[in-house]
């Protein structure tokens, strides 16, 4: 079963357990949960085993490996998908650094940028990747699932599952020196549909609850412990019922440097409203829209000037 947490910290979800199958009473309680928590906090920590101690510390310290190299080598990381390439050398946000795999479940994509990063190879890194991807889209398709059920919209979700286009973003946020500023990154939702954060021992996370309270966000056990948040996407195709993760990071002085892995998911497809959420009392309010048009719209002047970026691009 999952557990509720303290009302100063997130909902904490158990997806570990093997007897967590479709149509038990268990089942059907957690897709609950998970519905309550995307509603009300936009997030909640998933408990999820399958990921190893020795994957994790495997995956993190390949991090560390990746995010040493030099910046001419790591700036290589490009894409004409926005935010799937290198980012970092701010100079607001000097402390942020990451890089990103399109599509990491597969040997191609994986192959492809560790031969980028390290023309001679680097097997353990490339083997890491791709079975920590695999496992980390397992989470995101089981959420995705009890999420569907909890609204009665079961023939939506293998469509949606087949249209995810995922991401998995390396990023290092370095420990800050002594008069620098501590912002890791600035408050923000993340565009996708859902993002799932894995960090190593560093707790830096803060998230803003709708009572406008700041949370430290701090993981049960790091190794099995997956921060599953609901981005601009999610909340258009909820119609609004979703809340989008409001979320910063902000390290403290003198703490080791943050790694953490975030596995973004995009669709392929025209998102549309499931007719579902559209009613009286709560009329249509976003039109069909392109997810990758949206993030190329983010980009844009027009983009910039607007309040809610989503609302900004196809709100009614």
């Amino acid at each position: 079963m999952g557990s509720q947490s303290p009302s100063s910290s997130i909902p904490v979800i158990d997806l570990s357990n093997e007897d967590l199958k479709p149509g038990t009473n268990n089942w059907v309680s957690t897709c609950k949960e998970i519905r309550h928590a995307m509603e009300e906090f936009g997030c909640f920590e998933a408990i999820y085993s399958k990921v190893s101690v020795e994957l994790h510390k495997q995956v993190f310290d390949t991090s560390k490996e990746l995010f040493d190299l030099p910046t001419e080598i790591k700036m290589k990381n490009t894409s004409t998908k926005p935010f799937f390439g290198y980012s970092g050398q701010f100079s607001t946000l000097k402390l942020y650094e990451a890089l990103g795999i399109d599509n990491p479940t597969t040997l191609q994509s994986t192959q492809s940028f560790t031969n980028l990063m390290w023309p001679l190879g680097n097997d353990r890194f490339c083997e890491s990747v791709r079975s920590y991807s695999e496992l980390v889209v397992e989470l995101d398709n089981m959420v995705i699932r009890m999420l569907f059920e909890s609204y009665g919209l079961e023939r939506c979700c293998e469509s949606y599952i087949e249209s995810i286009n995922y991401l998995l973003r390396y990023i290092n946020y370095r420990t800050p020196e002594k008069n620098e500023s501590p912002i890791g990154i600035t408050p923000h939702t993340d565009k996708s549909m859902t993002t799932i954060i894995h960090q190593n021992h560093i707790n830096a996370l803060k998230i803003r609850t709708r009572d406008n309270e700041w949370i430290d966000v701090q993981p049960s056990a790091p190794a099995s412990s997956f921060i599953v948040m609901a981005g601009d996407a999610l909340m258009a195709w909820s119609n609004d019922r979703i809340l989008p993760c409001y979320h910063q990071v902000i390290m403290n002085h003198g703490a080791d440097t943050r790694y953490s892995l975030g596995m973004f998911s995009f669709s392929n497809r025209i998102i549309e409203v499931p007719q579902e959420f559209v009613d009286d009392k709560s009329p249509l309010k976003y039109k069909p829209f392109n997810h990758f048009e949206f993030l190329h719209f983010i980009k844009s002047l027009a983009g910039s000037k607007s309040d809610s970026l989503i609302k900004g691009y196809c709100g009614i």
